[in-house]
Order: C-alpha cells, then structure tokens, then sequence
C-alpha cells in the first residue's frame, strides 16, 4: 500500500513500516560489486544530511544544485533537502560549463552537489563566475580536489555537520511547517529551441502525481525497479520517487552505459524508458535472429507472429485468446520469449512505463509479443511526468500514448493542440513571468506544443506543433515521425529529417558503424575508415533500399529522396543534442549546412 506522505517526512515513514529491508541496491563510483541500504538506513542518512545543511545555513526555500549521475547521494541529498524545505535543482551530468552557469545564477544557488570528476572540473571553472555559490560538495571520494579551492569538501565530510542528528528538533518543526506550496524542485527544461526555463514543481504536485499514478500503476513493495535514465529527467525523478511511495526495492545504475550489464546482474522487474533503450532492444535482437540460420530465423518469425495474435490482436483489444493460440503462446513464452528475457535480465517482468518521444510500431509490437508490459505513456516536465498511459489489463490501441491518470483535465483546441489542467502542472517558469503566462490560455489550461486527438478515451499524439516542418511546396511534415519509423532498422543509429522550406524530405544519418563495415567486408567493399565508408555508393544504395522499405506506408510527400551518411556522432559537446539526446534541429542546420545544401543541389 503506498505511502503519500508529504516528501519531507516520506522516508522515515517507510522506515518505520519496513525497517531493516533493503530499500537500495548500487555500486560504489567506479566499482563493480552491488551493495544495498536498508530503510533504516536510508532514513537515518536522510536525517544527516538535514541537520549538515541547517548547520551550514540553509533556509527555508533556498536552491541547492545538484549535478551528478545517479547515485545513491543524490537520493540522500534530495529528501535531506526536501527536510528541510529547501528547493532541490538537478542538473544532468553531462551539462555544459555554460549551462550550468546559466542556471547556478538564474536560481542563485548557494551549494551545489556534484558527482565525479568531470562534474566538479566544470563546477570549480564556473564558480568565479557564480557569485551567490559559496560551496560545492563532492559525491565521488576519488575527485582531485584542485589546490586552489578552499569551498570544496567531499560528501563523506559534509556528513560530518550532521553527525548525532545536533538539529533534529528544528528539522522535526521544520516537518511540520512543510505544505503543498513549498517548492520541491525547479527542473530546467532541455532547450532544443532558446534557452533553458526553470519549471517550477511543488510538493503539492508531487503529491497529487503520486496519488494519482497509484491508481493506475501496478507497482508494489515486491518490486525490484531499475533506475537508468538521469534523476534529473522528470519521468525517472517521478518514476522513483513513486517507487519508494510504494515500498519497491531500487537499483541504481549510475552509468548508463552499463544499463544491459545491471539490468542481467540485477533482474529487475520494473523500468521506465525512452523508446531509444527498446529501439536498441529491438534491433540487438533482430540482428541476432538475422544472422541465425534459415530455421531458427522461421522459428522465431513464427513466435513473433504468435506472441503479436495472442497478445496484441487479442489481449489489447479486451478479447480472450481462443484455447489453442492460448495453449501455444505459452508454450512458446515459457520456452524462447522466457530465453529472450533472461538474456535481457527480466527473469520476472511486471511493467515498463516508457515515454519521452514517438514509439515505433514495430517497437511496440515487439516488446509486447515477448510478453514484456510496455505501458505507452506521455507527459513533460511542466505536468511533473505523467499525463496518460496505458493501463495494465485495460484494453489499449498501439499509436495511443493511453487514457488521462486521474485528476488530469485534457482538452484539444481548435488547431489540434493538447492542452491540460489539473493539480499536476506546474506554476509557471521560475523568474519568467511573460513565459509563464504565455504559456496558459485564458482559461487557466497549460499548452503542451504537442498535437493530438482523442478516440474512446485515450489520448493519440501527432505531432509537436513547433517541430512541423512546412516544404516549399506547402505540404506540412512531422519529423520525429517519419525518424521513429527508421530508427528500428539496425543500420540507423541516429537520424535527423530536413525538409523545412524544401522541395523535398532528406536526412543526416548516423549509421551503426560496425554493422556497416561487417556488411562491406562481406561484399568486398574496400574502405579504410568511416568516411570512406559514409561515401560508398554501393552503402547508400543499400541503405536507400532499407529505407524505401521501411517508409512504404508514408505519403509520396513525406518520404526521404536523399540522405547523407555522417561519418561521426551527433553531440552535445557541439550543442547538436540536449542533455535528454533529442536533437537540437536549428543547430544541425547551421553545423551541416555544406551537407545539407549539397542534397539540394541539381
């Protein structure tokens, strides 16, 4: 039974219920074993961490920074704020020295919290330069402290200002005093077009988040749920922080590159994601079926074909299967599903809430044929996650991002826009009065950007309104759509569709580089490094016929007539992507430009 108590105090409620039980399960920085923390704990640390920030001068409502990959600190310095009624801001671990600048100033933070070396390099360069920030605390005990930084300390010894819990008659008044209003957080937007702008989130929302996603999420204190994606993303931030409500045992991932290797030494039975994470899934899987033999590539095909009928023509539609596919799918699911599972470390799935941008299809219809519960959602961090997502053992369409969680009002305008109100979405943007305002209608419902419709209750998303590219020849395209239709194909790695004021659809693609030179060595195509291979004509008529394949089904319009292999990543250290991966499209038009023109010329 969950436990929504104000975020304050939400720890030392569970620690009076489940005591001695493992709450936390992580690796040390840089290490390879597991360790776990108990509730106890975790709510004592909590406690430690209130009474070191009182003795170090917080007040009520202040900012603290937090700038760090997951780990179990950044848990211990969230709630030990949130003790205190201090205002936490997360910002992703792989921010900019610029950004962090920016935001440090915007909220005039005072202590800032940082991870591993990186994270503290960038902090100590900016700090001359961030008047108000006095202090930065260190998660990662092995940082090289420079020599030139008095303010610094490690959190092992900030820990220290609250050892014997000195305050904890004021932080217990300060339990008292915390109501909804309070700010818990203020969450910077990605910013894939201007600057960033501080979303504000109170405990109240969270609250109302909490209660409400109780209703429709079937997570209880049996569950073991993995956390990848960065807790300064407001779906894992909620993700977890529903998790605890509901006594669920954590696993901390702290690198995300490891996400596969934790989840098989871990087995977890819950995971929210992006649909990147199953589009890699999807194609890691296909990849190994392809290069199987002529009988077991007929065997799995066949399963698939069964587990889509079983679970997708029959169970998504609220209809039961008849006896015979029954009795063959769970054949099949207890022998090569149960094996695809295993090898992915989901010995004993539950649900897999998975939101953040389009879902293909073919995506979607795999998972669920496995026998895994994607739960297909959609939200923003100005409605602190959740607005709507599938409910487990209510009928649901593929392409619908689900029905409404409860308390949650969705309208769609006159021009297609899905507008919401409710006691979820945000006050506004922290210090951007004109930005807020602009960003409700008069009525008071919240503008997402985002175009959709409703059909028998769930919502069905578009396309986002700003992203709509207009070509020359007038016709509007949607982008992520046609992108989220490629990215299955195990070739693509990364793709950005240009068609804005064109006479045609064309795309950058970052191929998968090593699948790219296995397909050139087995047809005797010689290279000598990706650009050679980028610029193979043989390659771009194979990829073209990959593509013509997968865009079939799109309007003559709307289908890719050129494209350009790049022989690197899109990154962030060139400003091409957010700190979430989405692409920065602006960006890529200006840093591609030569490329892009050329697609255009003759």
């Amino acid at each position: 039974m969950q436990t929504n108590s104000h975020l304050s105090v939400m720890i030392h409620e569970q620690a009076k219920k489940y005591g001695d039980r493992e709450v936390m399960v992580y690796k040390d920085f840089g290490g390879s074993e597991w360790k776990s923390y108990s509730w106890n704990e975790f709510s004592h640390t909590v406690k430690t961490v209130s009474n070191a920030l009182l003795n170090l001068g917080v007040r009520t409502q202040e900012k603290i920074g937090v700038f760090s990959q997951n780990c179990v600190q950044y848990l211990f310095t969230d709630f030990g704020a949130w003790g205190v009624r201090a205002v936490t801001i997360p910002f992703y671990a792989t921010s900019s020295e610029q950004q962090i600048q920016f935001m440090i100033n915007d909220a005039q933070v005072r202590i800032l919290f940082v991870g591993e070396q990186e994270q503290y390099d960038k902090a100590h360069r900016v700090c001359t330069l961030c008047h108000t920030l006095e202090r930065i605390v260190i998660f990662d005990r092995a940082v090289r402290i420079s020599n030139h930084d008095p303010h610094a300390i490690y959190f092992d010894d900030f820990l220290k200002f609250g050892e014997g819990l000195p305050r904890q008659p004021e932080v217990e008044n300060l339990y008292k005093e915390a109501n909804g209003d309070d700010l818990a957080n203020i969450l910077y937007t990605s910013g894939t077009t201007g600057d960033s702008k501080g979303v504000m989130l109170s405990h109240g929302q969270y609250n109302a988040a909490l209660e409400a996603n109780d209703h429709c999420v079937p997570l209880t204190d049996r569950d073991r749920v993995l956390n990848f994606l960065p807790y300064a993303h407001i779906f894992e931030k909620g993700w977890t922080l529903l998790s605890l409500s509901e006594g669920a045992t954590l696993i901390v991932n702290t690198y995300p590159q490891e996400v596969q290797k934790s989840m098989r030494e871990t087995h977890p039975t819950s995971m929210c994601a992006v649909p990147r994470f199953w589009e890699k899934v999807y194609a890691g899987v296909m990849e190994k079926i392809e290069s199987a033999n002529a009988v077991k590539r007929k065997v799995f095909k066949n399963a698939l074909a069964v587990g889509r009928k079983h679970n997708i023509e029959y169970l998504s539609r609220g209809k039961r299967p008849p006896m015979a596919l029954h009795l063959e799918y769970e054949m099949i699911n207890n022998t090569l599903f149960s094996l695809v599972r295993k090898e992915l470390g989901l010995t004993n799935p539950n649900i897999f809430p998975t939101a953040g941008a389009a879902i293909s299809a073919h995506v979607e219809e795999f998972v669920h044929s496995i026998g895994l519960n994607m739960l297909a959602g959609y939200g923003l961090t100005e409605s602190l996650a959740t607005v709507s997502c599938n409910h487990l053992g209510k009928p649901y369409t593929l392409g619908s991002v689900g029905y409404p969680i409860d308390s949650i009002s969705v309208k769609i305008s006159d021009d297609g826009e899905v507008l919401l109100k409710g006691p979820t979405i945000t006050r506004g943007y922290y210090n951007r009065e004109e930005q807020t305002k602009a960003a409700f209608t008069d009525d008071g419902y919240f503008r997402t950007g985002d175009a959709g419709y409703m059909k028998n209750g769930e919502l069905f998303l578009t396309e986002r309104i700003k992203d709509l590219f207009k070509t020359s020849n007038g016709k509007y395209i949607a982008p992520q759509m046609i992108e989220s239709k490629l990215l299955v194909d195990r070739f693509i790695d990364q793709i950005a569709i240009i068609a804005d004021q064109r006479n045609f659809v064309s795309a950058l693609i970052i191929p998968e580089y090593r699948l790219l030179e296995e397909y050139a060595r087995e047809h005797g195509i010689a290279f000598e490094g990706r650009e050679d291979l980028c610029a193979n004509d043989e390659i771009y008529r194979m990829m073209m016929d990959r593509i013509d394949t997968l865009q079939q089904q799109l309007a003559h319009y709307e289908q890719i007539k050129r494209f350009t292999l790049l022989p690197h990543h899109f990154s962030m250290e060139r400003g091409e992507l957010t700190n979430t991966l989405k692409i920065k499209r602006r960006v890529l038009n200006e840093n591609y430009k030569a490329e892009i023109d050329r697609m255009y010329e003759g």
